[in-house]
């Protein structure tokens, strides 16, 4: 729901205020039984609700979607999202309806998405195999409408990688580090950047790595300044810090 919007048809006589006032009185959240809608988090956050596919239905996934484009939510996020969920969203919603594979995601695109037009986040990630987690936060940034630069497989095994994007890495408003194994990536970015680090660890690697437990402590552990650290394999929680930053950086928020 876009506040600005009612505002600015209460002033130009295009709606009455009582009618704004059943507009906002609708607002905080929605209750379809198996799912509460949280329709007044983009007025609070700046984000619309996202919607996590895993464990849900088709029908509950769709039935959400639904909802929220009546209530006028726009590009519309869903994540950890199957080809099926997709395609059953694909065949019963009227607007356009677009599926990322490798990141997982599904969004009802209903608006051309506006870029900020200052600066860009950088998505770092340390190998192929972090490739899923590492689109999850380019794909959920670029819908908000942030500037993305990806550097995939520059993991410390081969640093001179890294070495070769360096300058919009450390252009970057922020900067997401994904690693599995040892996690070592975002330390090393952090020693080289004057901007926040989210890092992310990933469930990648052998038995010791405990299903990406040991990135996650090394990434806990940094002497590096500036590193925060959100969830194993959470590339969505990720983006939303780095979206925030970079609308800070643009005076967005």
């Amino acid at each position: 729901m876009d506040v600005r919007r009612i505002l600015e048809d209460v002033r130009d006589g295009i709606i009455s205020v009582d009618e704004a006032l059943k507009v906002f009185a609708k607002m905080p959240f929605e209750d379809i039984d198996f799912a509460k809608i949280d329709h007044h988090r983009k007025l609070r956050q700046g984000i619309s609700e996202v919607i996590f596919c895993e464990g849900k239905t088709k029908d509950q996934v769709l039935k959400i979607f639904e909802r929220m484009i009546e209530r006028g939510e726009v590009n519309i996020i869903g994540t950890r999202a199957s080809r099926e969920q997709y395609e059953y969203l694909r065949k019963h919603l009227k607007d356009d309806v677009i599926y990322y594979e490798t990141g997982r995601i599904i969004c009802a695109k209903r608006v051309e998405i506006v870029k900020n037009p200052k600066g860009h986040v950088a998505v770092v990630s340390a190998g192929t195999a972090d490739l899923k987690v590492a689109e999850e936060a380019a794909i959920v940034l670029e819908i908000l409408g942030n500037n993305v630069k990806k550097m995939y497989d520059v993991g410390v095994a081969g640093i001179h990688r890294l070495f070769a994007h360096l300058d919009d890495i450390q252009s970057a408003n922020a900067v997401v580090a994904v690693a599995g194994m040892e996690g070592a990536l975002a330390s090393v970015v952090a020693g080289l950047v004057s901007k926040p680090v989210i890092a992310v660890p990933t469930s990648v690697g052998y038995g010791a790595n405990f299903k990406g437990l040991s990135a996650l402590l090394t990434m806990l552990n940094s002497c590096a300044n500036g590193v925060c650290v959100v969830n194993i394999d959470n590339g969505f929680g990720a983006a939303i810090v780095a979206h925030m930053i970079n609308s800070l950086a643009n005076q967005n928020l």
